[in-house]
């Protein structure tokens, strides 16, 4: 499953929207109810009004009524081309993920070798702050 989900990472990395950066990214969420829920990094003139591609995918799940997760792939690298770089996810996009997944939530991400490496959430956002912290 989990090459499935890097797989549809990459290829959801072919739909974003990167005329600034040219730099795109895709995501594949894996849900509970066993759906995957893909995203794209979609920029803006305005860049604070662009959207990564995790949060791309979390939104697009929570707005279709999943919420509970079981594992995020993330494939990101130059616009032109299919080289992938190391891509984890920004900082924003952890505390969106810390919102509906707990700490050993597994993220894989492209490793600019050719491959994925897998980390959890808690690795990638120590001591985060999370839903049970209010």
């Amino acid at each position: 499953m989990i090459r499935r989900l890097e797989a549809q990472a990459a290829a959801a990395r072919a739909l974003a929207y990167a005329p600034y950066s040219h730099f795109a990214v895709g995501a594949a969420l894996l849900g509970k109810d066993g759906k995957i829920y893909t995203g794209c990094n979609i920029e803006n003139a305005s860049y604070p009004a662009g959207n990564c591609a995790e949060r791309t995918a979390v939104f697009k799940a929570v707005s279709e009524g999943c919420r509970e997760f079981e594992a995020l792939a993330i494939a990101g690298g130059p616009e032109v081309g299919d080289k992938l770089t190391l891509c984890t996810p920004c900082g924003i996009c952890r505390q969106v993920l810390r919102e509906f997944c707990p700490p050993e939530f597994p993220i894989y991400f492209s490793d600019g070798q050719g491959g994925f490496r897998m980390m959890t959430l808690s690795e990638l956002l120590p001591e985060s702050f999370g839903p049970e912290s209010l």
